[in-house]
């Protein structure tokens, strides 16, 4: 299968089973948005809102709708993903990566059956890798980036893994209380979803993962400070292990450990 890889928003892209052309209109879906949200192109209409020399309802559509999502999924996370970073600066890397991510997999919808990106920890396929085998996303361990703690494997509708955590940028995450969480790996049918909820679990405490995960809609595999490793009834097998359901969202603490 044809493997892709291009730089854009900071980190790289890697496609499988695009054809060039499809490989080219994702690199502009990706240059597209990366025009519009950057903070660290100062013609951009974000860097232009950060700068006072625009304001954000004079700024296109299709950027105050993109603020409108992000608000809306700071008031469904009960504020653990913010837009806003601690100096008041509207940042929405938070949720535009994941959209060029959503945007990429519809032009590669048009032209494959069988497809991936991985875009800096997002993760959206199509299909399956061979007819016989499903996608397969490893989960890498926070402590040592060479190790494998667990192996996801997208089939049936879920069809996104997106992980946020510290190990590779540091301390990028607003956390809104003490560090309780130091990666997130999310599963979910939608990948704006899976990323903006692992942002919001690292950001957040066991409260907010309990809560965020409490209608079963998405699977979660986080690790904790203290090298715990926490996984929803349906991420368990992921670490291997036969986790039983506790109380509120049915997370509980794993034997495995990350340590």
């Amino acid at each position: 299968m044809t493997v892709t890889t291009f730089a854009t928003m900071g980190t790289v892209v890697s496609l499988r089973g695009a054809t060039p052309e499809a490989a080219a209109a994702v690199r502009a879906v990706f240059a597209g948005y990366d025009h519009r949200y950057s903070l660290y192109d100062p013609a951009s209409v974000l860097s232009r809102i950060a700068a006072g020399s625009l304001r954000l309802p004079d700024a296109p559509a299709q950027v105050r709708d993109v603020y409108a999502l992000a608000l809306e999924w700071r008031d469904r996370t009960g504020g653990a993903f913010t837009p806003h970073r601690p100096d008041g600066v509207v940042d929405l890397s938070g949720v535009v990566k994941a959209l060029a991510v959503r945007d990429a997999g519809a032009v590669l919808d048009g032209c494959a059956d069988d497809w991936m990106i991985s875009a800096g920890g997002d993760v959206l396929v199509r299909g399956r890798h061979r007819p016989d085998d499903p996608w397969s996303v490893g989960v890498v361990d926070p402590e040592r980036r060479d190790t494998v703690i667990g192996v996801v494997r997208l089939d049936g509708s879920r069809r996104s893994v997106c992980t946020s955590g510290t190990a590779e940028r540091g301390e990028h995450v607003w956390r809104r209380s003490t560090p309780v969480f130091v990666q997130a790996t999310v599963i979910a049918d939608d990948v704006v979803t899976a990323d903006v909820l692992a942002t919001a679990i690292v950001a957040g405490d066991e409260d907010d993962l309990r809560r965020l995960t409490a209608d079963g809609a998405v699977d979660v595999l986080a690790s904790a400070v203290d090298g715990t490793v926490w996984a929803t009834p349906g991420a368990a097998g992921v670490v291997g292990s036969t986790i039983p359901p506790t109380g509120g969202g049915g997370e509980s603490a794993s034997s495995a450990s990350s340590a």
